[in-house]
């Protein structure tokens, strides 16, 4: 495992912490302990985790490029809520036809993100000749995990509907969660046999 591998798990680690503790203290909850348990705790399971993946990776390569892959996951997921809230900080406004635009503008910058960080880390594509091209190609495959993501959320929630007598709320986040890993899982195959196929 290289050094970058070590800081960059380190860091989302401690970022996916302190966004646990920001959502914990949103809902009015204050618990002290937590946030040092979850700062701690959350950036060493991140290193040690993506460390397994390596040494698995020395045998089948494709688990230790999935490992960042979902880092880089989450780190343009913490990017995307990041610009998200900071138009609706400086702009005072979150609903709406400004929120249809900010959310736009920060799912655009996470993927521009998420881009250089596949390229360079996960797949480790190191070339810079038709980055052009590359770029398009990355934008149609997220472009499609995000219909794939929608589609699957919105047959899970709408035709299938809810199940074993769940709330609706919980229910739906069960089928975001769901079409997340469905869309995650197409964007890894479109990203490693697609855009960055060496």
């Amino acid at each position: 495992m290289k050094r970058i591998d070590i800081i960059l798990a380190l860091i989302t680690g401690e970022a996916v912490a302190w966004l646990i503790f920001g959502l914990v203290r949103g809902y009015g909850l204050e618990i002290r302990f937590l946030s040092w348990v979850l700062a701690i705790f959350l950036p060493i399971l991140a290193v040690i985790s993506l460390w397994i993946c390596y040494l698995i990776g020395k045998k089948i390569l494709w688990v230790f490029q999935a490992a960042k892959f979902l880092l880089i996951g989450v780190w343009a997921t913490l990017v995307d809520l990041g610009v998200l809230n900071f138009l609706m900080w400086i702009s005072g406004l979150a609903g709406g036809w400004a929120f249809n635009v900010f959310k736009g503008i920060s799912f655009l910058v996470a993927t521009f993100a998420k881009y250089w960080g596949n390229k360079f880390w996960a797949f480790e594509k190191m070339e810079k000749a038709g980055m052009g091209r590359e770029i398009t190609q990355f934008y149609v495959v997220t472009l499609v995990g995000l219909g794939i993501n929608v589609g699957v959320a919105s047959l899970i929630v709408n035709t299938v509907g809810i199940q074993f007598g769940m709330p609706p709320k919980i229910w739906a986040n069960i089928g975001a969660i769901i079409a997340a890993l469905v869309a995650a899982g197409w964007n890894f195959i479109g990203y490693k046999f697609i855009v960055f196929k060496k």
